[in-house]
């Protein structure tokens, strides 16, 4: 760094001044995350401490290369944030270029000198210094102008520069990683929303029956309001499944989808769950805590087995539902919160409130928009659909390929599934654990626990109630199964289903099947 002879001043005061700046900008840049505002406060205090004059801070665009000037400190209009310096471009751009400080005694003497913010009096001397991080190469340009050009010891000036861009650096670093962190942190929330609403979607509603459709087409209308749902249906039918595609499809699916399963807890913990509690609100409760309306406030709360909450619980729900507002157990303050509400239940609501154990304006309240979900016994059309999706599902967990045989599917098409969908992916899950190749076969299923649809005695035993209008479905798959489990011998097969080799091959005929040759 070379400068020009100078006049000589009192170089102890310089140094006094020169210190308590220091302090202060290492104040300044230990209070706040916020880059920006951090290094407009440093150059205030270069300003009003170290007679620093007119402090500019760029740094290094990532996308384009180019210096972009942050912040400015000068009474004269600005534009920071639109100006750029491209590398060896102007006075600004060769400190980038060549990582040196550069020290001028009168800037209207400097050739490079561009002037693009218009705020440097010409007059007065520059002093721009690199803002290195670590070793690499320099990241920005911290320049400023001392206030008089009789000032003496501009190198003294220019170091001192140097070590306010050594403090800056680190808070550059330390700004810059925590910026990346929480792009990282928000491309995996927006990768995880993505896997949540692809896990959780209608793609996780198996279904093409009639009733199936019907309650598809009311989940995507009701997903786009704020409604409230109440899902009727037996206990494995899947509601879970729909509350979670009409959270995660509606406006509300960036924030809080929170769960309860009402049956679970007595109504002393059931009121704590839902509304938090206070500090010593009983013995037990060391902290404040929040409920689950709290907590999803802005979202969605899921409330199964909503049937079974006793009356009294009944009247503070009721409240809730109705003015969004309650109070944490021991707390006096009254909170509000805005979430939606979606229910569950198995009970026949309409007969309870009959017999006087279900509030009749409770009802009313949760039963705004129903859905319905039909029981697997009468869609039984869809269970090959949703054997290979809850195989798929199982194979992930499992972490292998698994495949369903049609044998194994047949079997499974003739038994009562009285536990629905959930006692269907169990079984599957016990055939997969059966399965050491990954194929579950009609074999896996009989392992698994479901009894073959033809009896031991060599008739047809009694099928479960069909569903209206897949009679002539079952016939085939039960004629279909007696061959396969007579290696396809006609005669063995007849005498399986207790009928005479022409009526088996008349239904062999008449119900299209293609007797495999063995």
């Amino acid at each position: 760094m070379t400068v020009k002879d100078e006049p000589v001043t009192d170089p102890s005061s310089l140094f006094e001044t020169e210190l308590e700046a220091l302090y202060r900008v290492s104040r300044v840049l230990s209070r706040s995350l916020n880059l920006r505002e951090t290094l407009r406060a440093v150059l205030q205090v270069l300003h009003d401490f170290a007679g620093m004059q007119r402090g500019m801070v760029t740094l290094l665009d990532p996308d384009s290369g180019d210096l972009l000037v942050s912040v400015v400190q000068s009474d004269a209009p600005a534009q920071a944030g639109s100006v750029r310096y491209r590398a060896g471009e102007g006075v600004v751009g060769a400190i980038i270029a060549r990582g040196d400080t550069v020290v001028v005694r009168r800037i209207a003497d400097e050739p490079r000198f561009l002037d693009r913010l218009g705020v440097y009096d010409p007059q007065l001397p520059f002093i721009g210094v690199p803002i290195r991080v670590g070793e690499g190469s320099p990241v920005g340009v911290l320049a400023a102008q001392p206030q008089s050009a009789d000032v003496e010891l501009l190198s003294e000036r220019g170091r001192f520069l140097e070590m306010v861009a050594n403090l800056t650096a680190q808070t550059v670093r330390l700004s810059w990683e925590v910026e990346r962190e929480r792009r990282d942190l928000a491309d995996e929330r927006d990768q995880l929303r993505r896997a949540v609403r692809g896990e959780h979607g209608f793609s996780s509603v198996v279904g093409h029956t009639p009733t199936m459709r019907k309650v598809f087409d009311q989940v995507r209308q009701v997903a786009k309001w704020n409604t409230t749902v109440l899902i009727r249906g037996e206990s494995g039918t899947g509601k879970e499944l729909v509350a979670n595609a009409i959270h995660y499809n509606s406006p509300r699916a960036s924030n809080a989808f929170v769960k309860l399963n009402s049956a679970a807890l007595p109504d002393t913990l059931l009121e704590s769950e839902l509304f938090g509690h206070e500090k010593g609100a009983f013995t037990g409760a060391t902290t404040q805590r929040k409920g689950r309306f709290e907590r999803a406030d802005g979202g969605t709360l899921f409330l199964d087995e909503i049937g079974e909450i006793s009356g009294a619980f009944q009247a503070k729900l009721l409240r809730v539902l109705q003015e969004g507002e309650f109070e944490r157990v021991g707390g006096t303050r009254t909170l509000k919160v805005d979430v939606r509400i979606i229910a569950a239940t198995n009970r026949d609501l309409e007969r309870e409130v009959e017999k006087g154990e279900f509030r009749e304006d409770l009802y009313y309240r949760l039963n705004v928009m129903s859905i319905n979900m039909p029981p697997l016994r009468s869609r039984q059309e869809d269970i090959p659909d949703l054997a290979r999706f809850l195989a798929t599902k199982i194979g992930r967990r499992q972490e292998r390929k698994l495949e369903v045989t049609d044998s194994a599917i047949r079997l499974l098409m003739r038994h009562g599934w009285p536990g629905n969908v959930r006692e269907l992916e169990n079984c599957l899950e016990r055939a997969a654990i059966m399965s050491g190749d990954g194929l579950i076969d009609r074999d896996a299923i009989v392992q698994a626990g479901i009894e073959d649809g033809i009896s031991a005695t060599g008739g047809p035993a009694s099928p479960p109630p069909a569903a209206p209008g897949v009679a002539g479905l079952d016939e085939r798959e039960r004629v279909i199964a007696a061959l396969e489990q007579a290696g396809w011998v006609q005669a063995k097969a007849a005498r399986l289903l207790g009928m005479t080799p022409r009526q088996i091959a008349y239904r062999i005929q008449t119900l299209d099947i293609n007797v495999r040759k063995i």
